[in-house]
């Protein structure tokens, strides 16, 4: 395995880390308002840096919220096109005092590099941009094929303004396959595509009970509350099993192949050290009758997030609240969809109503499961160039969590993504303490350049 962009990376390796920590160092945190000038920050450095390495068309596009940054090189004749994306947005570093290092001041330690983005999503989103430089410098300002990138700065808020732009400005897209690396490696050292995702449905319920807040000693007993309310409807969604007990939920949900299921009964799994070291909690739980990773990849779930309002603060206030709020989220696998999945569900808690208790079932944001098909020369192409990076065999597994973007660029853009994510189990996703092994960051830019140039090659 040797070519002159590989030579290129791995030279630049130390100035890549560099780029990466100063991209980390800006607090890009877009549910946050206060933040809204970082993640521009952010966006213009990643228009700056993509205009330095070679790409044309740089612009930053303003959407309803965060903008988007898009670049392209459209010069490979017959040549097939990829769409990079990536996300510039990080999730909120709460709680601080779990963190060792300062979130915003990337730290190495024992290999890894910790920052809170690390590898969700800058440092996998640099992977591209590392890969493209390389590219260029080693052959002279040109490509083996057709890229266009899209980075957005919404993705851990919904990723409202760049599904609009895909809906709308497909034509700005226009690819033959999408290259997404914002997965993990389902073990250390061994290379892994994701071939599935499921999809996801986030809700809010609000109950609203008398006209203001009241005196639970003047008014208990008499005046509905909220959370009561809350508390018996959430009760009502799953059962002790692990059930969930809407009507009807599961009735379209599509089970896995016989041959996935024997695929993922080969994979390194150890249940136990998943339990003590991953979850951290005494016990696994979950529907009955399915393994682990069929829980997490292939069965819907529905979880509570948290139930604000009220008094929490220090001390004793007896206050009955006149409303109280529930979050409330469910993950969709095929082939489910989040309109009849939300509708189903917006049914069942109205009919849950207790006396008194005014509901309004909100849905804030969704995103479709998705399979994607193995028979496509891109996925081939993507195996064999993990395989030569890592001299290994590629596995294929599906994700637990939810990419709604890669549904937009199937439905809309009619286009396959190839999910190389070099993120590892314990990397700490929108935790404390989040990371990057270095060693992968450089390894998952040597694959995306031998993929590149394996299928500018092959037309």
């Amino acid at each position: 395995m040797s070519s002159n962009a590989l030579a290129f990376a791995r030279e630049n390796q130390s100035r890549f880390l560099e780029e990466l920590k100063t991209l980390l160092r800006i607090p890009s945190i877009s549910t946050l308002s206060e933040h809204a000038k970082d993640v521009a920050a952010a966006a213009n450095w990643l228009a700056a840096e993509l205009k330095r390495i070679g790409m044309e068309n740089v612009e930053i596009i303003p959407t309803s919220g965060h903008p988007l940054v898009y670049a392209d090189w459209l010069h490979a004749e017959n040549k097939p096109t990829v769409l990079c994306y990536g996300h510039y947005d990080v999730q909120p570093p709460d709680p601080l005092d779990e963190w060792t290092t300062p979130p915003f001041e990337p730290t190495e330690r024992n290999g890894n590099l910790y920052a809170r983005g690390a590898v969700d999503d800058k440092g996998q989103m640099m992977m591209h941009v590392k890969a493209l430089e390389s590219l260029f410098a080693a052959n002279d300002g040109k490509l083996p094929l057709n890229v266009r990138v899209i980075l957005e700065g919404e993705e851990e808020v919904g990723g409202e303004g760049i599904a609009a732009f895909v809906r709308e400005h497909g034509e700005r897209l226009k690819a033959d396959f999408a290259l997404v690396s914002d997965t993990e490696m389902f073990a250390p050292e061994l290379p892994t595509l994701c071939v599935g995702l499921r999809g996801m449905i986030y809700t809010e319920i609000e109950a609203r009970g008398a006209r203001t807040d009241l005196h639970s000693g003047m008014y208990g007993g008499a005046a509905p509350n909220p959370f009561v309310a809350l508390a018996q409807i959430i009760a009502q969604l799953k059962d002790s099993a692990g059930r969930v007990l809407i009507p009807g939920f599961y009735d379209d949900v599509k089970a896995p192949s016989a041959d996935e299921l024997k695929a993922w009964a080969s994979l390194p799994f150890d249940e136990e050290a998943y339990r003590e070291h991953e979850i951290g909690s005494s016990q696994l739980t979950g529907e009955s009758g399915f393994s682990v990773l069929e829980r997490t990849w292939a069965r819907p779930t529905l979880d509570v997030h948290g139930m604000p309002g009220g008094f929490t603060g220090a001390g004793a206030k007896t206050v009955i609240p006149a409303k109280a709020v529930a979050k409330v989220s469910m993950r969709l696998v095929p082939d489910q969809t989040p309109q009849q999945s939300f509708a189903q569900y917006k049914a069942y808690v109205e009919s849950l109503k207790p006396k008194g208790i005014e509901l309004d079932v909100r849905l804030i944001h969704s995103g479709d499961p998705i399979v994607i098909g193995t028979d496509n020369p891109y996925i081939d192409a993507a195996r064999e160039a993990m395989h030569e990076v890592w001299n290994k065999d590629t596995v294929f597994v599906r994700g637990g969590g939810s990419i709604p973007i890669v549904g937009d660029f199937e439905r809309h853009l009619k286009i396959p993504t190839v999910m190389m994510g070099f993120g590892l189990p314990d990397d700490n996703l929108h935790a404390p303490n989040e990371k990057f092994h270095i060693a992968n960051y450089h390894r998952g830019i040597e694959s995306i350049i031998v993929f590149f140039e394996r299928l500018g090659a092959a037309n």
